[in-house]
């Protein structure tokens, strides 16, 4: 299936589809191949193909049932785009627009102190503009600015393009009474489930989004709201969706579950997926069920125990196989999908493992390779051994880099087992997830987890501390400075260079 480009043009689809269709009556074999495999009914004979036909063929192309579908949704995109700007306007608009969470990799401590100071030197910048009253939360403004005009609550402007109610959950400064703010605001019309599509993307950031916060900058850089739970709870009484994707994803690097806690008291994991769901079609935002399984799966491959345990007490499927063969396989075809219990002892997590198989998750046959994968993570020795010599070759040729994964997962057990059973100390792989995919070696992995014991270890059996990431170009040593793992650094800095043992660790034939 293709994937609609980052600013999808209904008139670039248009041309898409009528080239298909010239293509088709002249005959030529890819555009039926095209036809063939996306229509659902393709005609034996192409020479009167109609540009309708070729119109539902590019569709389902990218995803959607039918022509109108696919129009619907780029409509919707359109309508709700947010491109976030840092062009110097107005001191009210220049007050929202640092004190906002933007998520465009400016986000910061300084740019709220600077809209602190901004608010401090012009106090008045809030009197006439509703939505710098929203985002300093005042409540007094607010109401004076809605008290002749209660559609200012419902009204886009500032910066952004906002209504007042986003500028609320999205500010970062602190101070005034935001559930007063917000509540007078929705009193007046606002919309609890407003938001908007990042650079007109289909990743939808709700006022729930900004609200809870956080994400791949971390909590220094996009703090939830001061008033977090109290705000979403004040928007779920009043009909906010709680299915909310982006909100599960900003919050599921942390292992704070507060947010988690009250968006199942209020439907997370059930429903239809809500207005946003109607608005963009369910080609583009997840289903509930496969909100809260994504999830889960997050969450058993990051030991992340207290929240599995969490998502299986609100009865989270825990044996079902996830929907794709990419973790702990490698995405590699023919694999079957891991099931939770599966995913847990590729990650060598036997806590986990207890409890998915005290609340009746079963274990599956895997193949060869997986069932070595799982027994070296979770140290089993026997396992191992009954597998035999032959498994653990096909393994150290298809999972080279699993010695990365189990050096990121702090496994000294396991990083000393695949080297004694001939993995490469020096393999490249990925930390993150256990795909194959040359990023760093397992010593760049437990730097960054910031474990001189398996610093130690690693350069015992002959780990190279000179050799450099594939993303960065640095060695161990420059990510423990760069990352300012002193105690890593210091081992890494008493190491003999040159390295003078540069074959040891090197997988054995």
């Amino acid at each position: 299936m293709a994937t609609l480009p980052t600013h999808p043009d209904l008139g670039h689809l248009r041309r898409q589809a009528r080239a298909l269709q010239r293509a088709a009556v002249a005959g030529d074999p890819q555009a039926a191949e095209r036809i063939t495999r996306n229509h659902p009914h393709p005609p034996a004979d192409l020479s009167t193909f109609q540009l309708s036909a070729a119109q539902l063929t590019v569709a389902r192309e990218y995803g959607f049932p039918s022509w109108p579908r696919l129009r619907h949704h780029l409509d919707a995109r359109a309508a709700h785009t947010w491109t976030p700007t840092d062009e110097d306007q107005s001191v009210a608009a220049q007050f929202c627009r640092l004190a906002c969470l933007t998520y465009a990799g400016t986000d910061g401590p300084d740019r709220r102190a600077a809209a602190r100071a901004l608010l401090v030197a012009h106090p008045d910048l809030v009197d006439d503009d509703i939505w710098a009253a929203a985002a300093a939360s005042r409540p007094d403004v607010v109401a004076r600015l809605l008290d002749p005009d209660p559609t200012l609550a419902r009204r886009r402007g500032g910066p952004h393009g906002w209504r007042p109610l986003a500028y609320l959950a999205y500010s970062r400064v602190g101070g005034g009474d935001p559930v007063a703010t917000a509540r007078l605001l929705l009193d007046a019309g606002a919309d609890p489930d407003e938001g908007y599509l990042w650079h007109g993307e289909p990743t939808l950031f709700t006022l729930l989004t900004g609200v809870f916060g956080e994400g791949e900058g971390g909590p220094r850089n996009q703090p939830r709201h001061p008033a977090s739970i109290a705000l979403a709870r004040l928007l779920l009484d009043r009909g906010a969706e709680p299915n909310d994707g982006q909100t599960l994803y900003n919050r599921m690097f942390g292992t704070d579950d507060d947010h988690l806690v009250l968006l199942f008291e209020y439907g997370l994991g059930r429903g239809d997926g809500g207005v946003w769901r109607r608005r963009l079609g369910p080609e583009a935002v997840d289903e509930p069920r496969k909100l809260v399984r994504d999830l889960l799966r997050w969450a058993v491959q990051h030991g992340q125990l207290a929240r599995v345990q969490l998502l299986a007490d609100h009865g989270v499927d825990l044996q079902a196989p996830f929907g794709d063969g990419a973790w702990p396989t490698g995405g590699r075809t023919g694999t079957p999908a891991p099931t939770p219990l599966s995913l847990a002892a590729a990650s060598g997590d036997r806590a986990v493992v207890d409890l998915l198989v005290s609340r009746g998750a079963s274990p599956v046959d895997v193949p060869p390779v997986e069932a070595f994968v799982e027994a070296a993570m979770l140290g089993d020795q026997d396992r191992l051994a009954a597998l035999g010599d032959a498994v653990a070759a096909q393994a150290r040729d298809e999972r080279p880099g699993l010695i990365v994964w189990a050096a990121a997962r702090g496994r000294h057990d396991t990083v000393t087992l695949l080297v004694d059973r001939g993995f490469d100390v020096n393999a490249y792989g990925r930390a993150d997830v256990p795909v194959e995919e040359r990023w760093e070696t397992a010593l760049h992995a437990a730097v960054n987890l910031g474990d001189p014991d398996l610093v130690s270890l690693l350069l015992s059996l002959g780990a190279d501390p000179a050799l450099r990431d594939a993303r960065f170009g640095a060695t161990p040593l420059d990510w423990a400075r760069h990352l300012g793992k002193t105690a890593v650094a210091e081992v890494l800095s008493q190491t003999s260079t040159p390295w003078e043992n540069r074959d040891a660790g090197r997988a054995r034939p």
